[in-house]
């Protein structure tokens, strides 16, 4: 049970103004099926339409103004959005399986042929980023894109549309620096002349990344969701002492992350094996959304009720409440969780997954509304 919490608060986290003292660029991620120019041009005329009008929402809006900002901070949205594109990555992949289902054509009944095709064109991409070998290149371009606003002095708030929600719980999980390592070795079990090796040479906090054989090489995860360390003792001392220069190079850069809105979002659906209890991710779990709620970044989704394929995951939930399930203290959390399914976009239930930004002032005040009732909901019901 502790573990189906952990893969809801992972998804869901939110919290009040993180990008009060930064200037913010707000980075558009595609979804599925964006893999040719028409729907790469779709994609990226639908983003810029529509961050004019979420750009002035927030910028308007009384509530995060008032706590957002102050006579010396002023909350400054990038006019041009940042669009992070990986759509035609897949697109040799799906080339293939659409060959595949040309041959069925002849040997299949009309009904089964349009069926086959209208799941490979709904699911291909959402199977293919999921993929390791996929997903990793993808999340390093999207790290090199958050430095090169990070050295602008952007913060960055990552927009997540359909599949795209894969790619941004991904990056949270694997690139937040969360990760303090000597309570990582306290945790598993290293023997004490290492920890007494490692509490006398202090490294900074590093992500999950920078750990993997392919960087660090402190450790891997196995196909359970586990860390598993290094065994060589010696190797494990040489590589820990330069865990720093692969965090600078394969982390997030440091604050820079600060928010997070999933919309269209499938992710429990693809990502349910987290609720497994034999799935152990229980320590980096709750690191990181210890490390959300203490930093600042917030984590909202909204779906158009009419989308099916915008599911919502749990009720939301109090301080407390997710103190208790995470059997952890939040120092001075700003953090909340808030998950707002239930939009109405007034849309015909088989174009709401893409008219997202054609009902663009009905989600704008969607993504808006849920900022300020999250904060509500979490610390003041006061707040008008």
């Amino acid at each position: 049970m502790k573990n189906i919490y952990l893969f809801i608060l992972i998804l869901f986290l939110t919290c009040s103004c993180a990008f009060a003292e930064q200037n913010v660029s707000f980075v558009y991620i595609n979804g599925s099926n964006n893999n040719d120019p028409k729907m790469a041009n779709w994609f990226k005329k639908g983003v810029r339409t529509f961050h004019k009008v979420v750009r002035e929402k927030f910028l308007t809006n009384k509530t995060i103004q008032k706590y957002c900002q102050d006579e010396s901070t002023q909350l400054n949205i990038k006019e041009e959005p940042v669009i992070f594109f990986w759509g035609y990555q897949s697109k040799q992949d799906l080339d293939f399986l659409k060959d595949k289902l040309e041959l069925s054509k002849a040997v299949s009944s009309s009904g089964a042929y349009i069926a086959r095709t209208v799941i490979t064109q709904c699911m291909h991409d959402a199977i293919w980023v999921q993929k390791p070998q996929h997903m990793i290149p993808i999340l390093e371009q999207l790290n090199e894109t958050v430095k090169k606003e990070a050295e602008k002095g952007n913060s960055v708030v990552l927009y997540g549309y359909s599949a795209g929600t894969f790619i941004t719980y991904e990056y949270l999980f694997r690139n937040l620096r969360y990760v303090n390592l000597e309570n990582l070795f306290k945790t598993y079990n290293a023997d004490k002349e290492f920890l007494k090796f490692v509490k006398n040479n202090p490294r900074e906090n590093t992500c999950i990344s920078a750990l993997l054989e392919n960087h660090g090489n402190i450790g891997t995860i196995s196909q359970t969701g586990k860390l598993l360390l290094n065994t060589n003792t010696d190797q494990l001392k040489t590589n820990y002492l330069k865990i720093n220069d692969y965090t600078n190079t394969v982390c997030a850069p440091k604050d820079k992350v600060v928010g997070v809105v999933n919309y269209a979002s499938p992710l429990p659906l693809f990502y349910s094996n987290l609720a497994d209890d034999d799935y152990d991710l229980n320590y980096a779990g709750t690191q990181m959304i210890k490390y959300i709620f203490e930093k600042g970044i917030f984590f909202i989704t909204v779906n158009f009720r009419e989308d099916p394929l915008g599911i919502p995951t749990n009720n939301n939930l109090k301080i407390s409440e997710i103190k208790e399930i995470l059997n952890t203290d939040l120092n001075n959390p700003t953090g909340l969780i808030y998950d707002n399914s239930a939009v109405w976009s007034k849309r015909p239930f088989p174009m709401a997954h893409t008219s997202y930004w054609k009902a663009k002032k009905t989600f704008a005040n969607a993504i808006v509304d849920s900022f300020v009732n999250g904060y509500k909901f979490q610390y003041d019901e006061s707040l008008k």
